[in-house]
């Protein structure tokens, strides 16, 4: 579980600003809660307050630790320009079994370390400090060889513990490799003019190859028929590539094809590559650890926005985060007040927490937000 992520001076962020996944105890919904935290969670915020930046900082850790694809994190608007400040700031806390892990780190550019900290609950055990000249220190067992001069190491210290090393059994060793897999697992995508991702895998994947190719055609058929949209699909091979249509009965009874890409609508592309996405989650033996959907109901309908928050409620592997400006899906009835997220330009904070109010069941928490219940 990720518990809880803080990010300073990256891009629109000045100042520091924290996601607090922390739950409450409402006895509603509890598929979005996990070892006590949101383990389902939408983030709410109007045009320009950093919602897209927020999830792509989120991502930031997959460029240190690990090889998958994260070319949209290599941007050079990377610093936040108001500030004079050159470190971009990243803190992480996450729960494994009974072990907190938190990591934090400073970088001057996208893959320009300064300093990483890991701790495993409150015992540091790797250090460093380019800054303040702080000597690298890493206290775990079968690290005793490594070279310790880091300014030879081009990388982040844990990649090069991760890569160079088979650590001996211990309780930090093993949280530490819980820690390497949840990050290795680590996904984000967007469905808005440029479909692009982060995290989980490498190189060039065609959705529709993957799809067949692992034998679940006839399920996106039975996701779509359950999205209610129109579901007359096949597929066959031309040359060395699947190709996808709509089949339709003509007056005569004679079939006629129509290239599925070509003629379906913007939000059945976006539900293909929802699809794409969550297949790997509900049937692949090594799912994602945790998606980020960024603005995921930007094509949708109310309805099916509640389609999808509740499909992937059903995912009981995967922690999920979703951003949106419909509110449409502010209500209890598929979420919970602890697991709805309000972002402004210097803070985010639930639902539970914008107001003194106690929020119940039958509370019909977005007709609050429209009144201004949870305001600043």
């Amino acid at each position: 579980m990720l518990c809880s992520f803080s990010v300073k001076n990256y891009r629109g962020f000045k100042d520091k600003i924290t996601l607090d996944l922390t739950a409450s105890d409402y006895k509603f919904n509890n598929e979005c809660v996990k070892d006590g935290y949101a383990h389902k969670a939408l983030i709410y915020g109007y045009n320009g307050v950093g919602k897209s930046n927020f999830g792509l900082a989120v991502m930031d850790i997959i460029t240190n630790l690990t090889d998958k694809d994260k070319a949209i994190l290599l941007d050079n608007n990377y610093r936040n320009v108001e500030t004079e400040n050159k470190i971009v700031e990243f803190e992480y806390k996450f729960k494994f079994n009974e072990s907190i892990v938190l990591y934090s780190y400073g970088k001057t550019s996208p893959e320009s370390l300064v300093y990483e900290y890991l701790y495993v609950n409150d015992k540091c055990i790797i250090s460093y400090n380019r800054i303040t000249n702080e000597p690298l220190t890493i206290i775990l067992l079968g690290t005793e060889t490594l070279i310790r001069d880091i300014n030879k190491i081009p990388i982040s210290v844990l990649k090069y513990i991760k890569s160079n090393t088979a650590l001996e059994p211990s309780f930090e060793a093993d949280s530490l490799n819980s820690f390497f897999d949840y990050v290795d697992r680590m996904l984000f995508f967007r469905n808005l003019d440029d479909r692009n991702f982060a995290g989980y895998i490498t190189g060039v994947h065609y959705i529709f190859d993957e799809i067949i190719n692992k034998n679940h055609f006839q399920d996106f058929v039975n996701f779509l028929i359950s999205a209610e949209v129109p579901s007359n699909i096949d597929y066959k091979i031309i040359g060395d590539r699947y190709n996808v249509f709509f089949n339709y009965d003509t007056d005569n009874k004679t079939k006629q094809e129509i290239a599925f890409y070509d003629y379906c609508s913007t939000g059945m592309k976006t539900l293909s590559v929802l699809f794409y996405w969550l297949q790997n989650a509900i049937y692949n033996d090594k799912p994602p650890s945790f998606i980020f959907i960024d603005e995921f109901d930007a094509f949708y309908h109310q309805r099916l926005s509640e389609f999808v928050v509740k499909k992937i409620k059903d995912i009981n592997n995967c922690q999920f985060i979703l951003t949106t400006h419909d509110t449409g899906v502010m209500s209890n009835d598929i979420m919970r007040p602890d697991c709805l997220f309000l972002m402004y330009k210097n803070k985010i904070r639930s639902l539970s927490n914008s107001t003194r109010k106690e929020l119940r069941f039958a509370h019909n928490i977005e007709k609050m937000y429209r009144a201004g219940a949870f305001d600043e």
